[in-house]
């Protein structure tokens, strides 16, 4: 039997105007700004003006990735269309995707199998321009910089101690390290720069977490780009950069409206990554979806130690965000690769391997139980190679802890295979009540904070600080920022910083290796392991397996 490919069933669903899913959604023409036939955005003023309560908030995380996959996104969107087919009110909201795993090695990331938002094709290219006018702001800040500089650097920057980097929304190694500035006088002020990965950038951040234009604008403002010679931080505002910059971004801000592969309302915006950035999409999707719906289906990027305890700690913190329940995505696959058994082997039943793996599961789960007094629910993506004394494992591991298991089958079935997650969602927003708390508080020291997500979230012994962490610790301490959230930039593979250490380690220790303010977005970002800020292309990069016909018809996009 031939399976589709995800572009294959997403090509072959008839597509609602979207025209039609706004006024489902309960979006007055007024507020629409079409992007052709199946794209919009929406105008934030629908925010002020709506007076609907707010719906309840279902957060979407999942266990630490391994290449055997877990299917979040795909869960996040079946969840939805589930909520839907019993009857719910629901919109689903979800981040951008970035070009560089499109043409590098994960390929789309729009959902998958029966489970997607649609147009696939346009969401996973160039959509409605966000990532474009993102990479542009970013650019024109790095172009006034050296400008600045050029014209007789007024504010007596130093260019050995400038921070703020261009970017390119590709994976390209090339430009990790460059010098720039060459060729004489006339070309600009010699001086050793890099390239980010768009999502990496700071403008990212600052748009997800925006909440209208002022904001937008004030947040600009704020931005560190490097020091003068007297150590003395220079910023985007002293640039004069923040007024043109929010002109290039005043679209990029509204968020994008598509659908699900079942008519869903899906709002799509916003992308950094979790493992280098804060991994939520935007603030004003997730309020748009809660003022739509009486339920808003929203994810965050890789596993929970990452994407949700940033959304947690970070996007709840400043938006005055409170989930009323939270799914944790896993599948058997997975769990026995953490258990240590090799990828050509997952398919064979092996409970002692998925005993070695669980643990992994189990401690994401107690997080969001016990650390941020959540209620949960497990939801496992079932394969075909799947046992039912494997199943039958981890219900009951996961009830020691007062939590369900629902087998999930929406890569196949769509929001019909979603239904029992979904009811079980409901029941957890209706029977069961949180006591949502932080995992620190912004009053502990910078120091305390990390320490406090290693301990209670990695599950380590602590952290070791280098010394130029420490000095810059010290000196975001004296200048202010101490009271910031902490973004902290880890592998995704591992709870530790050592991406080969799967499972639930214990007895390790994080080692900070830089830290340094994203005063812009109002977080510190620490620095672990080998973290880079711009990937590199695999070895066959999926960008050769990317076409498109004569007749403008793409393949390739997974």
């Amino acid at each position: 039997m031939k399976y589709l490919s995800d572009i294959e069933i997403a090509q072959q669903t008839k597509l609602k105007p979207i025209y039609e899913i706004a006024k489902f959604a309960g979006i007055e023409e007024e507020y629409l700004e079409p992007y052709g036939k199946y794209k919009a955005k929406v105008d934030l003023s629908i925010l002020k003006n709506s007076k609907k309560e707010n719906g309840k908030l279902i957060l979407v995380t999942a266990i630490t990735p391994t290449p055997a996959g877990e299917g979040k996104t795909t869960t996040t969107i079946g969840l939805a269309d589930g909520l839907k087919r019993i009857g719910k009110n629901v919109v689903v909201a979800l981040r951008e995707p970035s070009l560089g795993p499109v043409f590098g090695v994960k390929g789309g990331a729009a959902g998958g199998g029966y489970a997607q938002v649609v147009p696939m094709e346009d969401i996973n290219l160039h959509f409605t321009g966000d990532f474009h006018a993102i990479g542009a702001a970013n650019n024109l800040l790095a172009a006034m910089l050296d400008n600045h500089i050029q014209q007789g650097n007024e504010l007596n920057i130093d260019v050995r101690k400038i921070t703020w980097k261009r970017c390119v929304d590709m994976n390209d190694r090339q430009l990790r390290y460059v010098v720039n500035g060459l060729g004489g006088k006339a070309n600009g002020v010699p001086r050793e720069d890099g390239f980010d990965i768009t999502v990496a950038s700071e403008i990212m951040a600052v748009l997800c977490l925006s909440s209208s234009i002022a904001d937008l604008k004030e947040r600009l403002s704020k931005i560190i780009v490097g020091y003068d010679y007297n150590d003395n931080p220079i910023t985007c505002g002293q640039l004069k950069a923040a007024g043109a910059m929010a002109a290039l971004l005043k679209d990029a801000l509204k968020p994008n409206l598509v659908q699900t592969l079942e008519g869903t309302p899906a709002l799509v915006h916003g992308g950094p990554f979790a493992n280098i950035a804060h991994g939520c999409n935007s603030v004003t999707a997730t309020k748009l979806a809660l003022k739509l719906g009486d339920y808003a289906v929203t994810e965050a990027g890789f596993g929970a130690d990452l994407g949700a305890e940033k959304f947690l700690d970070i996007k709840c913190r400043m938006a005055g965000l409170t989930p009323d329940a939270v799914v944790v995505v896993a599948t058997i696959r997975a769990l026995k690769m953490h258990g240590g058994l090799d990828k050509k082997e997952l398919g064979t039943e092996d409970l002692n391997a998925l005993k070695k793996g669980i643990p992994n599961l189990l401690r994401h789960v107690s997080n969001i139980k016990n650390v941020y007094k959540l209620p949960c629910v497990v939801a496992v993506n079932r394969f075909p190679t799947d046992t039912d004394s494997e199943v039958d494992f981890i219900i009951k591991e996961c009830k020691a802890l007062g939590v369900n298991v629902i087998l999930s089958n929406v890569w196949a079935e769509g929001g019909k295979g979603g239904e029992e997650l979904a009811k079980e969602v409901v029941r957890l927003c209706t029977e069961e009540k949180g006591n949502f708390t932080f995992s620190y508080q912004n009053d502990l020291s910078i120091e305390e904070k990390i320490d406090s997500v290693v301990k209670k979230i990695y599950g380590g012994d602590g952290t070791v600080f280098m010394p130029f962490a420490k000095t810059q610790i010290k000196k975001l301490t004296d200048l202010g920022f101490g009271n910031c959230p902490v973004c902290i930039a880890k592998t995704q593979y591992s709870f530790s910083d050592d991406p080969t250490t799967l499972g639930a380690p214990t007895g390790f220790k994080v080692t900070v290796k830089n830290v340094k303010i994203s005063a812009g977005a109002g977080c510190i970002v620490v620095l672990t392991g080998d973290i880079m800020t711009m990937p590199g292309l695999p070895k066959v990069p999926a960008a050769e397996r990317i076409d498109v016909s004569e007749d403008g018809v793409i393949s390739g996009l997974f």
